[in-house]
């Protein structure tokens, strides 16, 4: 969909002030694709706040929503800037932005491992909230610090194990959940996601170059209200939850919260156990996103992306946002719709219309959540299929290893999921007693190799998984490469990081101080030590691939 305006004399144009669109009719569909992935992902946010912290209206859409507001705006029209001097520099107009905002996993992470366990100790969201933004306050630094080192690790890190990992987010965490939500309520969710297809894969353009994006979301809600004229009830909604949506209409500008940033400074123990580790996830996901861009086509300074996810972070954690900014999975999805420069600049402008004036929970109230599911499916695949179509066909094997750790760890979630579910439904109708729960809980998974689900091998290979994705992807590509010291570079930090937690465990430490996971650190170890004998003993012979992989199919 986009079209390429050519690099040769990029110099010259950048000299004669060349000067590139701020929009194009294609930043139309990127931006109700984004901005429709961005309201999802406030909704969500919004939830939680609401009715797992059960935080008060007043603290969510009057401090913290306008705090996160800021944030994303900042983010979304500094990627925006980038593009264009992107774009100014090269003379092209086919340059994308990156697409930008608050870190989905780290969104639960922080809500379900640091602000609801402190809340429920406390017995005050406040106090969650504090913890929630020292939380983001270290985060922030993690960020920018490693966005010096970042380069160098992107440098050294085959493109096959950067997409490879990520592939692995975006098939897992990325696609599974609105893929599931389509078949629940496949009337709206498929259709919508029919309609989209049709656009953004097959390129059938609707009546007046309508967006495929805003298309379906008018057919969702022309399907979800018309339900309920025969009863139905389709996607939820209902006029009297639209009237209760606007109670929280108002405006509410961010107001510094240093004073509750370092109030949260009692639960620092708490609080250091999680941001190291996901502050090294997120710096790695960042890394991987720039790589993506890259792939498509646009390639951006890695040190001042991290940077500045780490800057806009921290100012919108001194203003009371206890979530974290980064740079999102998805550029190239957005790129092939069309999306340029403006796409970015004007989600940051919805964002604060919606934050600033409490309009999100009206939206969650005429729009059903399934119409916009198909447009997270779509991105899912066009990153998973990136991980294949820009890295050599021969690295296929050493994608679908770095794939390997995000399938266990999403799938370890589900089982935790439902087993805390069946536990508090048990206590709740009076079949369980709470002195008995984690007894129960601890039998019935100890019970599941019978079954045949092995939940410690998931528990164990999807730990750190992001981590664990790269370091098995690119030890994959270098032995395919017969590079055998490489590899044995690799199994080395695989071993490093094992040890302590970063990967295939599920804490940071050093455990009894042979490791947090000892078995699995120094198998690594062992790895990397014949791996480099294999090296120094010269079995360094041209690459041949096994001939079943590379014969090409008939045609």
């Amino acid at each position: 969909m986009s079209t390429l305006t050519g690099t040769a004399g990029s110099s010259d144009l950048n000299k004669s002030g060349f000067k590139p669109a701020l929009w194009t009719s294609g930043d139309w569909n990127a931006f109700f694709g984004f901005g429709t992935n961005i309201l999802v992902n406030m909704l969500v946010l919004t939830g939680l706040l609401r009715f797992v912290l059960k935080m008060p209206d007043s603290l969510v859409f009057g401090r913290i929503l306008p705090a996160l507001g800021l944030m994303m705006c900042l983010s979304t029209f500094y990627y925006a800037y980038l593009a264009y001097r992107l774009a100014q520099k090269t003379g092209r107009n086919d340059v994308c932005a990156l697409p930008s905002g608050v870190s989905v996993p780290h969104m639960f992470i922080v809500t379900f491992v640091i602000m609801l366990p402190i809340t429920l100790k406390t017995g005050d969201p406040l106090k969650g909230w504090s913890a929630g933004l020292v939380w983001v306050f270290f985060q922030s630094f993690i960020l920018m610090i490693g966005g010096f080192i970042a380069p160098f690790i992107r440098k050294i890190t085959p493109r096959a194990a950067l997409l490879g990992t990520l592939a692995g987010v975006s098939v897992t965490f990325i696609s599974m959940r609105p893929a599931l939500e389509m078949y629940m309520t496949p009337q709206i969710g498929l259709v919508c996601f029919a309609i989209i297809l049709v656009s953004w894969f097959g390129g059938v353009k609707y009546w007046r170059g309508v967006p495929a994006g805003l298309v379906a979301i008018a057919a969702g809600m022309i399907i979800a209200w018309g339900s309920n004229l025969f009863g139905l009830g389709l996607g939820g909604l209902s006029l009297k939850g639209v009237g209760a949506a606007f109670a929280n209409f108002g405006f509410s500008v961010p107001i510094p919260a240093v004073g509750y940033v370092f109030s949260g400074f009692e639960f620092l123990g708490i609080i250091l156990v999680t941001a190291i580790p996901f502050g090294i996830y997120d710096l790695v996901e960042a890394m991987d996103n720039v790589e993506s861009a890259e792939a498509a086509g646009d390639e951006y300074p890695t040190t001042r992306v991290l940077t500045a996810d780490g800057i806009v972070s921290l100012i919108g954690c001194l203003m009371g946002n206890p979530f974290i900014n980064a740079v999102y999975i998805g550029h190239p999805g957005w790129k092939a719709m069309g999306g340029r420069i403006g796409y970015s600049a004007a989600t940051g402008i919805m964002v604060v219309v919606l934050s600033w004036f409490g309009i999100i929970s009206v939206l969650l109230a005429l729009v059903p959540v399934v119409a916009i599911s198909p447009i997270l499916l779509y991105i899912g695949m066009l990153i998973g299929a990136q991980a294949f179509q820009t890295t050599p066909v021969k690295h296929a094997p050493a994608i679908v290893l770095a794939l390997t750790p995000h399938l266990a760890a999403w799938a370890k979630l589900q089982i935790d999921t439902m087993l805390g579910s069946t536990m508090n439904a048990a206590a709740t109708v009076g079949g369980l007693a709470a002195d008995k729960a984690d007894a129960v809980k601890a039998a019935a998974i100890a019970a599941l190799p019978q079954q045949g689900v092995f939940y410690h091998g998931l528990e164990v290979m999807g730990g750190g998984s992001i981590l664990g994705g790269l370091v098995l992807g690119a030890i994959g590509v270098f032995i395919i490469e017969r590079d055998f010291e490489k590899a044995s570079a690799f199994a080395l930090v695989g071993a490093v990081l094992t040890y302590f937690g970063f990967m295939h465990g599920e804490a940071v430490g050093i455990g009894g101080g042979f490791g947090v996971t000892p078995a699995v650190a120094f198998t690594y170890a062992v790895m990397a030590a014949g791996l480099f004998a294999a090296g120094k003993l010269g079995a360094s012979e041209p690459y041949a691939a096994h001939p079943e992989m590379s014969a090409a199919p008939a045609e």
